[in-house]
């Protein structure tokens, strides 16, 4: 693919909008190609995990010499340490629009922010087959009721409303953003179909915080999860955040120190609030990375930010559509669903994990291959041995999506440049020459490592 027909899929007068918004760690890290060679690194893996901002990883610079115990130090920088947790708090229910009542609990992840919730919901969890696992799986150990989407948002809607008429329904979960393909789901029209029927809604926002901004209390949701390494906070924090009265009725998620008013041999007497679900010393540094980043998104020009994610993604879309046997997978191929900066595809003749490993060992460019943790989707979708997923956000360059356009060009024009083998169930070069950084360990084996399909 020419240099020239790049340059024709996005119109010239809208290529500065794709400049990036934001610094990000490792923005012109340089990789090492099969063949020798470096090149700077083309990372379009965010959706995975984010690259941390640079004001954030800044932030967390300021603190360190700060960090003390949380809630339970006299000492100066314990004291320190608690108000920037506590802070945390109001950064985050602001940053998602949330209303003054709203608990902000703190957890590891959106899937761990899930579980708990799991374990505090008072009857049947209605949830699409669309869904991420951790979106999923927890529901399936408390009543529950899984349906398949339609083509349509609006026949999916349909679908819901349909189930949550029968009255079962106690909380509506639902993907804000697929963190497959991108397309967004109409939360608020969800919203208002949940209460008509007097169910809750809760939105798994781990993906839509990354390129939306979210008002609860507008849009009328209930409880919405984050995840900090969606969030340019790559650093082991998420949250949930919704009204308290089923959190405080809820089984304590973690027994251990902080959550208990007082505790006897065998019995004990819980908090309530935010305390009853966070036991044992808190993750300040991940919490505090999560609360900086929140400011700093807040701080984007919201036009500028879905101008430029709208750029990247029509024009990788159209490079990608321009291509022989690659095609573009959508989940609502019937009413064009919006969506944010995620595309998924696939190259026919080739292995999604064969595609990966070439595009990085030749290109330096990073992709996600697999079932991305959503396997009723990818086999409704007819990917059931996986799919090629490119993910961007502020810290991205049109050269991202260009050199991922042109990887592909190249793959099915002239085929592999190397050979390929599979090792600890991944594709990689038969004769691997790219050396890891001198302090980093060696390519790990297949100990803790997760299914490739996963």
């Amino acid at each position: 693919m020419s240099t020239s027909f790049l340059s024709t899929i996005l119109p010239a007068g809208r290529r500065s909008a794709a400049l990036p918004l934001r610094e990000v760690a490792g923005a012109d890290l340089a990789v090492p190609l099969a063949d020798g060679r470096q090149i700077r690194f083309a990372n379009l893996d965010y959706a995975a995990s984010a690259p941390a901002l640079a004001g954030v990883a800044a932030h967390l610079q300021e603190l360190l010499p700060y960090c003390a115990s949380v809630h339970r130090g006299a000492g100066y920088t314990a004291q320190v340490s608690t108000a920037v947790y506590e802070r945390a708090r109001s950064t985050l229910r602001g940053f998602v629009g949330g209303r003054n009542g709203d608990q902000v609990v703190f957890t590891r992840n959106s899937t761990d922010a899930l579980n708990l919730l799991s374990g505090c919901v008072p009857g049947e969890v209605l949830y699409l087959d669309i869904e991420h696992h951790a979106n999923l799986l927890p529901w399936q150990r408390i009543p529950h009721r899984g349906i398949a989407a339609e083509p349509t948002i609006a026949g999916t809607l349909a679908a819901l409303e349909a189930e949550l008429a029968l009255g079962r329904t106690s909380l509506l979960a639902v993907t804000g953003a697929s963190h497959v393909t991108g397309e967004l789901f109409p939360v608020a029209e969800a919203a208002r179909l949940a209460r008509r029927h007097g169910a809750r809604i809760l939105v798994d926002a781990a993906q839509l915080a990354a390129h939306r901004r979210i008002d609860m209390a507008a849009d009328g949701i209930d409880y919405v999860v984050l995840s900090g390494n969606k969030l340019y906070a790559p650093f082991g924090a998420g949250a949930l955040i919704g009204p308290g009265d089923w959190l405080d009725s809820g089984t304590p998620y973690l027994a251990g120190g902080g959550p208990v008013r007082r505790a006897r041999l065998d019995t004990a007497t819980w908090s309530t609030g935010p305390a009853r679900h966070e036991a044992g010393s808190p993750n300040l540094m991940g919490v505090a990375a999560l609360a900086k980043a929140a400011e700093l998104l807040a701080e984007l020009d919201t036009k500028a930010w879905y101008r430029h994610e709208e750029a990247l993604r029509n024009y990788l879309v159209a490079g990608l559509e321009a291509l022989p046997d690659v095609k573009v997978h959508r989940i609502f191929p019937g009413d064009a669903a919006d969506a944010v900066g995620i595309v998924n595809f696939s190259i026919a003749g080739y292995d999604a994990g064969l595609a990966a490993a070439y595009l990085s060992a030749e290109h330096g460019v990073g992709v996600r291959d697999g079932k991305f943790c959503a396997h009723p989707l990818l086999n409704r979708l007819g990917l059931p041995s996986g799919s090629l997923r490119a993910s961007f956000g502020i810290g991205s360059r049109l050269d991202d999506a260009a050199r991922l356009i042109a990887g592909v060009d190249a793959l099915l024009r002239e085929g592999l440049g190397q050979d390929y083998v599979v090792e600890h169930d991944r594709w990689v070069p038969a004769l691997e020459t790219r050396p890891f950084p001198d302090w980093a360990p060696a390519m790990p084996g297949t100990a803790g490592a997760a299914p490739a399909d996963s």
